[in-house]
């Protein structure tokens, strides 16, 4: 596994956008606390995210690379429009999908999708990449979330092809908030 900082990020920014194409496992930062992903659309790459998280059968959400995705894709009520005027920002947002070949069936089998554009410079990425990134925290189902390389889960570390490291995270999960239930908040 390799380590990048995000100015070796800058510098190699093609051949990431390549590896993440390709169906790589990496762990990035996020506005709130590392997360693991893979791009959203290769079925096999987002089984093993499920597998190494010890989770499967689970949805997952994912880090859209623009609001405008979001709008394409997703069903938005009413009520939630107001919500994304505050994107950017650090919230996971539940909707059903329009379609759902837009993404891996591993992601979700309910027609629903919990969907983040966190405010960070990763984003940069995502958005070059014109499809979404599957968003989770880095860590086994029912385990802390990583928030330094010192609390990294040695069996995901070797899981994974790439990390993206900028220091401890200091944050908590996103607010995540179920648009698809008449907009309750869940965390």
């Amino acid at each position: 596994m390799e380590t990048l900082t995000k100015t070796e990020v800058k510098k190699r920014f093609d051949e990431i956008i390549n590896w993440i194409n390709k169906g790589a496992i990496f762990i990035y930062p996020t506005d709130t606390i590392y997360g693991i992903g893979c791009i959203a659309t290769n079925n096999n790459s987002v089984k093993k995210i499920n597998q190494i998280k010890q989770r499967e059968g689970k949805p997952l959400s994912v880090w859209v690379p623009n609001k405008e995705w979001i709008s394409t894709n997703c069903i938005i009520p009413t009520i939630a429009e107001e919500w994304l005027d505050k994107l950017p920002g650090s919230y996971t947002f539940i909707f059903n999908l329009k379609d759902q070949n837009v993404i891996s069936k591993n992601v979700s089998k309910e027609g629903t999708i919990g969907v983040r554009l966190p405010n960070h410079w990763f984003n940069n990425i995502v958005s070059k990449l014109k499809s979404p990134i599957i968003t989770t925290s880095v860590n086994k189902a029912g385990e802390m979330f990583m928030t330094d390389l010192e609390n990294l889960d040695p069996d995901i570390q070797n899981s994974v092809d790439f990390l993206i490291y900028e220091g401890e995270k200091k944050g908590k999960p996103s607010k995540i908030i179920n648009f698809v239930t008449g907009g309750n908040v869940l965390r």
